[in-house]
């Protein structure tokens, strides 16, 4: 696994509990230990309790904690909520603490494509300097418990938050397949691609290759860097790297993958863009 600066970021890890089935060692500890076995310099780390808590401030102080002794492998990122009260300081305690990146679940909070609440967080974003971070789905619709009733992310919403037109906000979209992916892709302009990341460990490979397929149409570039630990096996993405044909199109795509810690410096040069004057 290569990228620019050196070995990736993963930008889909997670620590603690998921409340619908026992996940193994969902600790920061071991994170670091299987990143490192799996090729990653790094992971933006979020706090699966608190995705499905209702208020995300214990969450985020939670997740701080857990991991002040890891910080210079895993890379908070907390959660906000946009109908929260004083949100606009979850936003900036997030931004002091150096986090790449906040997540928002605005499916488990009620909020439909086009929700304005969404609409300010990524605009904030964009102003902040860290990416927006979105999770289509944790499971598969086969294998989800009948009490998680949320439903998954819609392509539209990833859509609406895309075409802001005062955002300058990237987004980072986890879980997507295939379908999810061209529906947003394609129904962006050329300007608003640019600021749309998935990753890729829900994408099948052989004999199905979408992996290759999205590699050859959307490009490399839009596609970032991923473990999904601990929900999903961590050597899904380089799995799909390594089943990638060969040939001119493939002839080195590896170093044009995204990871966190260029969508990192993505979104603080458009905020930089942004801030300056004419």
């Amino acid at each position: 696994m290569t990228d620019i600066g050196g070995r990736p970021i993963d930008v889909s890890a997670w620590i603690g509990g998921y409340p619908f089935r026992h996940v193994p060692h969902p600790d920061p500890d071991v994170l670091v230990r299987v990143l490192a076995r799996e090729g990653f310099a790094g992971a933006w780390v979020g706090h699966l309790p608190g995705a499905f808590h209702r208020d995300p401030v214990p969450s985020n102080r939670a997740l701080l904690a857990l991991l002040a002794p890891f910080r210079t492998v895993l890379h908070p990122t907390p959660i906000v909520r946009p109908d929260w009260p004083r949100w606009e300081r979850m936003l900036s305690e997030a931004v002091a603490e150096g986090a790449p990146a906040v997540r928002a679940y605005p499916t488990l909070w009620g909020m439909g494509p086009g929700h304005p609440a969404m609409a300010e967080l990524a605009v904030a974003c964009g102003e902040a300097g860290v990416a927006l971070h979105l999770t289509v789905r944790f499971e598969d619709l086969r294998q989800r418990h009948a009490l998680d009733a949320a439903g998954d992310l819609s392509a539209a919403a990833v859509r609406h938050l895309a075409r802001l037109p005062r955002s300058c906000a990237q987004l980072v979209v986890a879980g997507a397949g295939r379908e999810f992916i061209e529906e947003v892709h394609w129904g962006l302009t050329a300007h608003e691609q640019q600021r749309v990341w998935y990753d890729w460990h829900w994408l099948w490979g052989p004999p199905e290759d979408h992996f290759a397929h999205l590699v050859q149409t959307i490009g490399a570039e839009r596609l970032a860097w991923s473990s999904w630990w601990p929900l999903r096996l961590t050597q899904q993405a380089q799995a799909l790297v390594d089943l990638l044909p060969t040939g001119p199109v493939n002839e080195s795509p590896r170093a044009s993958f995204a990871d966190g810690r260029r969508i990192a410096e993505a979104a603080r040069s458009a905020a930089a863009v942004a801030r300056s004057p004419g």
